[in-house]
């Protein structure tokens, strides 16, 4: 267990906070040339999450900067540091890790504020890096150990065998998994992702994220992937992988999933591949036979690119009382109302309060990041709790050492 910062620290690291305002991106593009010159450390990362247009930079800069304003008061960080952590199991980070990433860090804010960066400063803020890291390592270790110990779990690496292909969309295909040395999967929570291991010729390891878009089931995952233009991972996955392709796969992981006991309402809303996790969440609740009103509402932009909408709709005349309401923002003109989509145009806010029940319901928000938040604010100024609004974008987030 890390020993409690001294206030001599506190006071330090807060006393940052301008200089992290006005110099946090230099010093975090700094970090990652200093980490990225290690192979070994620059292959734990998404780099999709760190280009040129990436916002995974202006990700970490904004979690530093919550860490040295909220250093009095690590429990509001709580949640992040979940997220944090599963997206760490997610890629394999282990102990022996975080020394190059401090190393990194300390010499970033000496290189950048120069004289102004003295010992004190320099030795507050590796106290309080290894405070959360301490912190981090060990409920990283408890995720591992429990999905070690779990059946069908596993911790590393696992070759998992594609067994089939199914093209959902324009723009979405579904690929389920099986394990090549044919033991079982361990149960997922609905709503988590798998972490792939990518060796595309050409290109140096590429590490990425993909819910699962299936309920547990003990045998197989399924995963159902959006081809972006310029995506390395989706592109090779839908140009080349096929029944028989082996993939390296890391075990389920992510702090966003259904809740176990399901006694509210349950609205999922999403937006374009953001209905991956909650093909899953809907999934469970049928099989689980759920006995509560379940809202399915997906926004895309018209029938060529709206994915599992066959599949979907075979799961609500199975549920007890599940609604199914499908937006398509610019349908053809050949689409028919009622049929090919129920309403056209967006998701409005007052659509949304209208028609879902914001007293009782806990929301499952999954798209975009502009969608995610337009959602979220909607909720919370129509008096939704925080506590029943769980989301999850898809995009860089603040992890402190990869994504």
């Amino acid at each position: 267990m890390s020993q409690p910062l001294s206030d001599q620290t506190i006071a330090l690291v807060k006393a940052t906070v301008p200089a992290l305002e006005a110099h946090g991106l230099t010093i975090v593009h700094e970090m990652y040339s200093r980490m990225f010159q290690n192979p070994e450390i620059r292959d734990l990362f998404n780099q999709s999450h760190h280009g040129e247009a990436s916002s995974q930079p202006r990700a970490l800069t904004g979690a530093i900067l919550a860490y040295a304003n909220n250093i009095d008061n690590l429990g509001a960080l709580a949640p992040a540091v979940e997220r944090i952590a599963q997206k760490h199991v997610g890629l394999q980070i282990l102990p022996e890790h975080y020394p190059h990433v401090a190393e990194a860090l300390l010499g970033a804010i000496k290189a950048v504020l120069g004289d102004a960066a003295t010992d004190e400063i320099l030795g507050a803020w590796g106290e309080a890096y290894w405070f959360l890291a301490n912190i981090l390592i060990a409920r990283e270790n408890r995720i591992y150990t429990d999905q070690k110990d779990t059946v069908g779990g596993w911790n590393g690496w696992r070759d998992f065998r594609v067994e089939d292909v199914v093209r959902e969309s324009s723009v979405i295909s579904s690929f389920t998994l099986r394990p090549v040395d044919g033991g079982p999967v361990m149960a997922h929570e609905p709503g988590q992702y798998l972490t792939f291991w990518f060796e595309v010729p050409g290109h140096p390891a590429a590490k990425r994220n993909y819910s699962i878009s299936s309920a547990p089931n003990g045998a197989t995952y399924r995963i159902s992937v959006k081809r972006e233009a310029h995506g390395l991972a989706s592109g090779w996955l839908h140009g080349e992988a096929k029944p028989g392709t082996v993939l390296k796969v890391a075990a389920p992981a992510g702090e966003f999933f259904l809740g176990h006991h399901v006694e509210r309402p349950v609205v999922l809303l999403s937006g374009g591949v953001g209905l991956t996790p909650m093909v899953a969440m809907l999934e469970a609740l049928v099989e689980n036979g759920a006995d509560v009103p379940v809202h399915y509402i997906h926004g895309t932009h018209d029938h060529d690119t709206h994915a599992m909408r066959d599949h979907v709709r075979a799961l609500a005349a199975r549920g007890k009382a599940v609604k199914v309401v499908d937006f398509h923002q610019t349908p053809h003109a050949s689409e028919v109302a009622g049929q090919d989509y129920d309403v056209a145009g967006i998701i409005t806010d007052e659509w949304l309060v209208a028609n879902t029940p914001v007293a009782t319901a806990d929301y499952y928000i999954c798209g975009p990041r502009p969608f995610l938040r337009h959602a979220v604010s909607t909720l919370s100024l129509a008096g939704v709790p925080s506590d029943r609004i769980h989301y999850e974008f898809f995009g860089p987030a603040d992890e402190l050492l990869a994504a």
